[in-house]
């Protein structure tokens, strides 16, 4: 998801430096959006895991 954020980050800043700036401001929202989902993915996924670690751990 990282790379769709940045391959939207640098068409999105291309586009802009290009005079497209309607387009080019799309792309880089949608990369911002892509940007905090993937964040909180992240977030999320590191959390089950610190808790499936602990009750694993317990177990054994």
């Amino acid at each position: 998801m990282l790379k769709w954020a940045l391959i939207f980050l640098v068409v999105g800043l291309a586009l802009g430096a290009l005079g497209f700036g309607g387009v080019g401001g799309a792309f880089v929202g949608i990369a911002k959006i892509l940007f905090f989902i993937a964040i909180a993915l992240f977030i999320i996924f590191a959390l089950l895991a610190l808790f499936a670690g602990k009750k694993i751990r317990d177990a054994v």
